[in-house]
């Protein structure tokens, strides 16, 4: 069952990070739909662009080695290869932080998208750093926690995108609002998540 849930997790990553690089870089790399879904002016395109770009990439990087990290199975067979990956985790996490809070005051839904935003973000960055802190402690039990605490934070774009379009498509809630609402659950519900395989000791 444990190595399932893994096996599960890192297919669903791999699509994930295919679907957003073929969005983001193939079919629409000026990203004019997603300039023109904004309510916002941007007060520099340019720079937005570079911000995002920054901020999708390394966020598809901590998506790969996310899995890697989590799964007992993976990180079992060498710790050498373990280390490497968690730092390069922990990397794209922490040089994420800065594009990821730019980006947040642009996003769709004024204020309260914004604020949700940042929530996500230093969520995403401490989960992260309490995981990088116990392991330096030697605490593993901890370090696993936290760990999983951050990798599912990483999955909140996904719930954004799976969430704003049940509520807009289905449930006909303006696009704007569906966005907000998506924000918000995002960090929430993959919280709750982590809870539940910390729990269940998925990853342990």
């Amino acid at each position: 069952m444990k190595r399932n849930i893994g096996i599960v997790i890192l297919v669903i990553s791999i699509l994930w990070i295919l679907h957003t690089f073929s969005k983001n870089f193939i079919t629409d790399p000026s990203f004019e739909s997603f300039i023109a879904r904004k309510d916002q002016i941007l007060t520099d395109k340019n720079l937005w662009i570079s911000l995002i770009r920054n901020h999708i990439v390394l966020a598809l990087i901590s998506l790969i080695t996310g899995p890697l990290g989590i799964i007992k199975a993976i990180r079992s067979k060498s710790k050498t290869f373990h280390r490497w990956n968690g730092r390069l985790y922990m990397l794209s996490i922490v040089l994420n932080f800065i594009p990821g809070i730019y980006v947040s005051f642009f996003a769709t839904g004024g204020l309260l998208s914004t604020i949700g935003f940042l929530i996500l973000n230093s969520l995403w960055l401490v989960t992260t750093l309490l995981g990088f802190y116990y392991i330096r402690r030697r605490n593993v039990k901890l370090h696993s926690q936290w760990i999983t605490r951050s990798f599912f934070l990483s999955f909140a774009n996904i719930a954004i995108y799976i969430i704003t379009a049940i509520s807009h498509h289905l449930m006909k809630v303006a696009y704007e609002h569906s966005y907000i609402i998506a924000v918000w659950l995002s960090w929430m519900l993959t919280l709750i998540a982590a809870e539940f395989m910390i729990r269940k000791r998925m990853f342990v």
